[in-house]
């Protein structure tokens, strides 16, 4: 796993750009994984300066985003569509046919994950993966568990994201209890993963999730077996990890 500490959010950020942008320059067909909440965005707004300057082109990419909230339509500010709309998609020239996000609109639980499952094996899988961390270990919405969930699947979010996400709300109980995620076997199949964190309330967890045990009830954990990983974070989050 290689490391990159940088002074502050923005610098993080930037790094995190410079590692998406290498990827579509060197592929420009690649599969990103993509990633919401407010980590990333930082990462997306270089993206988009370098794409205004005429640096970068997504006209090719395709994008298969981490989760999306059950119930939620994607014309509902607070889903994960009108998010990656706002945040990235609406300025750059990527396809949005060419955009996936889970259909948080399907009753059917079965089916909306096999047909996100189908969605990442008909594109060959993920080229690089971008993952925030949860307070408690989650990567996308697979919250610390019994065992490590491999497909896509529906789970029930625990009071703690919950909490996390309802400053995004106007109150805590409009906050869906469940939400459609991307499964560890999907993730842990990604060529790269690139993992930003931010702040010192992730300090701690950062030192759980990469120097501690390998359990599903810090899932992401999981990266420690990965072979190509990239945590990318300032120093207020990187304090006390070796490097």
């Amino acid at each position: 796993m290689r490391v990159y500490c940088a002074s502050d959010y923005y610098h993080a950020s930037r790094a995190a750009a410079n590692i998406i942008s290498a990827q579509v320059i060197m592929k420009p067909d690649c599969v990103l994984g993509l990633a919401t909440g407010s980590t990333p965005i930082g990462a997306y707004e270089q993206l988009i300066r370098w794409y205004e300057k005429g640096d970068l082109d997504f006209s090719r990419v395709h994008s298969i985003n981490l989760d999306e909230y059950r119930g939620l339509s994607p014309e509902n500010d607070q889903s994960y569509r009108y998010f990656m709309n706002t945040h990235l998609f609406d300025s750059i020239n990527i396809d949005k046919k060419n955009t996936f996000v889970p259909n948080g609109m399907e009753e059917d639980k079965e089916k909306a994950c096999r047909d996100y499952d189908e969605i990442i094996r008909a594109h060959g899988g993920i080229d690089l993966q971008i993952l925030g961390l949860g307070q408690n270990g989650h990567i996308g919405f697979n919250e610390p568990g019994g065992v490590f969930a491999k497909g896509t699947h529906c789970v029930q979010l625990t009071e703690s994201t919950i909490s996390a996400n309802a400053r995004f709300f106007a109150s805590i109980d409009e906050v869906p209890k469940e939400a459609y995620t991307m499964g560890i076997k999907s993730i842990m199949q990604a060529k790269k993963i690139v993992v930003i964190v931010s702040g010192e309330g992730k300090r701690e967890i950062v030192k759980r999730a990469f120097t501690g045990p390998i359990t599903p009830q810090v899932p992401a954990s999981v990266l420690q077996l990965h072979s190509d990983v990239i945590l990318v974070g300032d120093e207020a989050a990187l304090e006390d990890f070796p490097r």
